[in-house]
């Protein structure tokens, strides 16, 4: 009943907030950053360990059915005696039979040795596969991801705890994603979902549900904590953007363009009906495409974006993914000189040398092929594959250095000069890569690869190369990313003459 009363309450509250608003229960998301929610192959990996949990737990009901089977026996035996009024314990055997029961088998069934075993033997599985259980950061990491979809795709509230992306009614365009299998939350899932954002509508939740339940002591202390954040700091700073970090970009002009682009296509339709805007079979004058020609579609010519259609193979693809797996470290950006773990990119990414691997250098030789660039460190960088997380993505940023500070120099070969970006899976829905300022949006293609130029023929960085990777809303989102660099390629990039070029 109160949980009723309490869930009956929530859905009140809910009906004109935000999702992040109703994201609060447990209080302010700790700035730890966790790793197992920023890869979906981690995500994969937990789900197999709770497969190892589930056998433990189905063993253990298993001895559990045993032990009560010998209970019920017991409970049988001693209700029988006890129904008979007229049992004589003047009779030695009956007597004798009553003072056992009390004294040994009462005992033994109070404190069942075979009790503590099956437990035991459930605590030691669980020890086991406890290493790989996913931290308090990570929950709180899977909860504002779902805040994020919800805020970049504008998806209906309502819609969404029922297991439903659909859009709400400030969207301007149309998503619909039912799984064959829908996963609903529950008023308590809402509830325990984050912990970021307005703290004193948390604290206002907790008191309304500890009136329906005063005897929960998580929720007691939840307002005593919420009580003591909103004594230590005042309550303007108790907004979203203060918890939801973002990027410093002071070149975006605003998110709407962002969040715009992520939703649709942007100009991308219109840019088709460019007669220079074709798809042809490309050799690049290079003999080594000359049997196998490159799929090529020129995408925008300001800036100029082409995509190569099915640039890599499906076994290629996996191959390349599973080298990565291992070395799979949480992503990082370049913050003046050092480089640091941030919330608005949330993936995980792997450095693979042209040795690890035969398919690493066929790919180092065709992606040189394709863009008559020198690939070989340190006139490039190793290749880095990336998985992204749980609602992964990587907000608005330039991949070329912005200050002559930035770790980027350090190698001494100059800026990052163009982007080979290579799609080694599908996703369902989301994910795709959009150029802010140049207002289109390229969909993620399995196997396909983009290229684009980062900076001018000048060396001056180009603006219109602002791009983000959109939230993943349903898939596993793999890429693989070639970056070369200035140095190395005087003779195959010429500057020109004409110093704004």
């Amino acid at each position: 009943m109160r949980a009723g009363l309490c869930a009956s309450a929530l859905r009140m509250y809910l009906s004109g907030q935000k999702l992040w608003i109703w994201f609060l229960y447990l209080g302010l998301i700790e700035r730890t950053l966790a790793d197992m929610y920023s890869s979906m192959l981690n995500v994969q990996q937990a789900m197999e360990t709770e497969q190892k949990l589930v056998q433990h737990l189905g063993t253990y009901l298993e001895a559990e059915n045993h032990r009560l089977d010998d209970l019920r026996r017991f409970y049988r035996k001693v209700t029988a005696f006890h129904h008979v009024a007229d049992t004589p314990v003047s009779d030695p055997i009956v007597a004798y039979t009553l003072l056992k029961r009390l004294q040994s088998e009462w005992m033994n069934v109070v404190n069942s040795p075979e009790a503590s075993e099956n437990i035991r033997a459930l605590k030691d599985g669980y020890e086991k596969v406890e290493a790989r259980l996913p931290i308090v950061e990570d929950v709180e990491g899977a909860a504002k991801a779902l805040m994020r979809l919800q805020d970049v795709y504008a998806l209906n509230v309502k819609g969404l705890a029922k297991g439903i992306f659909q859009t709400g009614p400030r969207s301007h365009f149309s998503l619909l994603h039912r799984a064959d299998q829908v996963s609903t939350m529950s008023a308590d899932d809402c509830f325990h979902i984050g912990k970021a954002g307005n703290v004193s509508q948390a604290l206002y939740l907790s008191r309304e549900c500890l009136l329906y339940d005063p005897d929960n002591r998580r929720v007691a202390e939840n307002v005593a904590k919420y009580e003591k954040m909103l004594q230590e700091r005042p309550p303007s700073v108790d907004t979203e953007e203060s918890w939801l970090q973002r990027p410093n970009v002071t070149h975006l002009r605003t998110r709407d363009l962002y969040e715009g682009l992520c939703q649709s296509l942007g100009s991308q339709t219109k840019l088709y009906e460019d007669p220079a805007i074709l798809c042809s079979l490309d050799t690049n004058n290079s003999p080594y495409l000359t049997l196998q020609p490159l799929k090529k579609e020129i995408v925008s010519l300001d800036p100029y974006v082409v995509l190569y259609h099915d640039f890599v193979s499906d076994q290629e693809a996996a191959r390349i993914k599973g080298i990565a797996a291992p070395g799979l470290q949480r992503s990082v950006v370049a913050s003046g000189e050092k480089q640091t773990q941030v919330e608005y990119r949330i993936s995980k990414s792997a450095w693979l040398k042209d040795t690890a691997d035969p398919v690493i250098r066929r790919l180092d030789i065709r992606i040189a092929a394709a863009t008559g660039l020198n690939v070989h460190v340190p006139y490039a960088e190793h290749l880095q594959v990336v998985n992204y997380g749980i609602g992964g993505h990587y907000e608005p940023h330039f991949d070329h250095a912005t200050s002559r500070k930035s770790p980027l120099y350090r190698i001494n070969t100059g800026n990052r000069m163009a982007t080979f970006m290579i799609y080694l899976s599908s996703v369902d829905v989301g994910g795709s890569t959009v150029f802010i300022y140049a207002n289109f949006s390229t969909p993620v293609v399995k196997n396909a690869a983009v290229f684009w130029w980062n900076l001018h023929r000048n060396g001056e960085g180009n603006e219109d190369t602002l791009h983000a990777g959109c939230p993943v809303l349903i898939g596993n989102k793999w890429v693989a990313n070639k970056w070369i660099h200035e140095y190395g390629q005087e003779f195959n990039r010429p500057c020109t003459l004409d110093p704004e070029n």
